[in-house]
């Protein structure tokens, strides 16, 4: 799904992004929860999974989940786009085997006075038509070929 760069101008209150589908391995959820440093069995040792936390299988962990928002926002922003925050809420697992569906509307557009505009979105994850994820995120967008949000610093930079 990676874009082009994406401008302000090219977001409207409603759109709806792309849906971004995934395939999930137990590779997916032990190299998430590798990369983030989560060495809880639950996430790796399907036996722990399954017999002490009563689960079906490994499941992908919280930071590996916000990395996966953040693919899919950036993704569709392109390389300017940067990512303010997200807040999520995590209502249900993700397991080997499942297919992430990932898509997202956008609620609202903000023309900013520091060479970026804010957008601003939900965007949800599903497996199987069942909510598993919701989250509200905002994400700058420069409104010109001449901005760059990443250039923004310090007291300048208000996610």
């Amino acid at each position: 799904m990676t874009a082009s760069q994406l401008f302000l101008v090219d977001s409207t209150i409603g759109q709806t992004l792309p849906v971004f589908e995934y395939d999930v391995t137990a590779t997916t959820v032990v190299l998430g929860a590798m990369a983030s440093r989560d060495w809880r069995p639950m996430h790796h040792d399907k036996d722990f999974a399954q017999h002490r936390n009563g689960t079906r299988d490994i499941f992908i962990n919280t930071p590996n989940q916000a990395a996966w928002f953040e693919r899919y926002l950036t993704d569709w922003t392109g390389p300017k786009g940067r990512l303010g925050r997200v807040k999520f809420t995590m209502k249900g697992s993700v397991f080997p085997g499942d297919t992430m569906h990932l898509e997202g509307t956008v609620t609202d557009v903000i023309d900013g006075d520091d060479g970026c505009g804010w957008v601003e979105l939900t965007v949800v994850l599903t497996v199987d038509g069942e909510l598993k994820t919701s989250a509200a995120a905002r994400i700058a967008l420069p409104k010109t070929e001449n901005d760059n949000p990443w250039l923004l610093r310090g007291d300048a930079w208000r996610p």
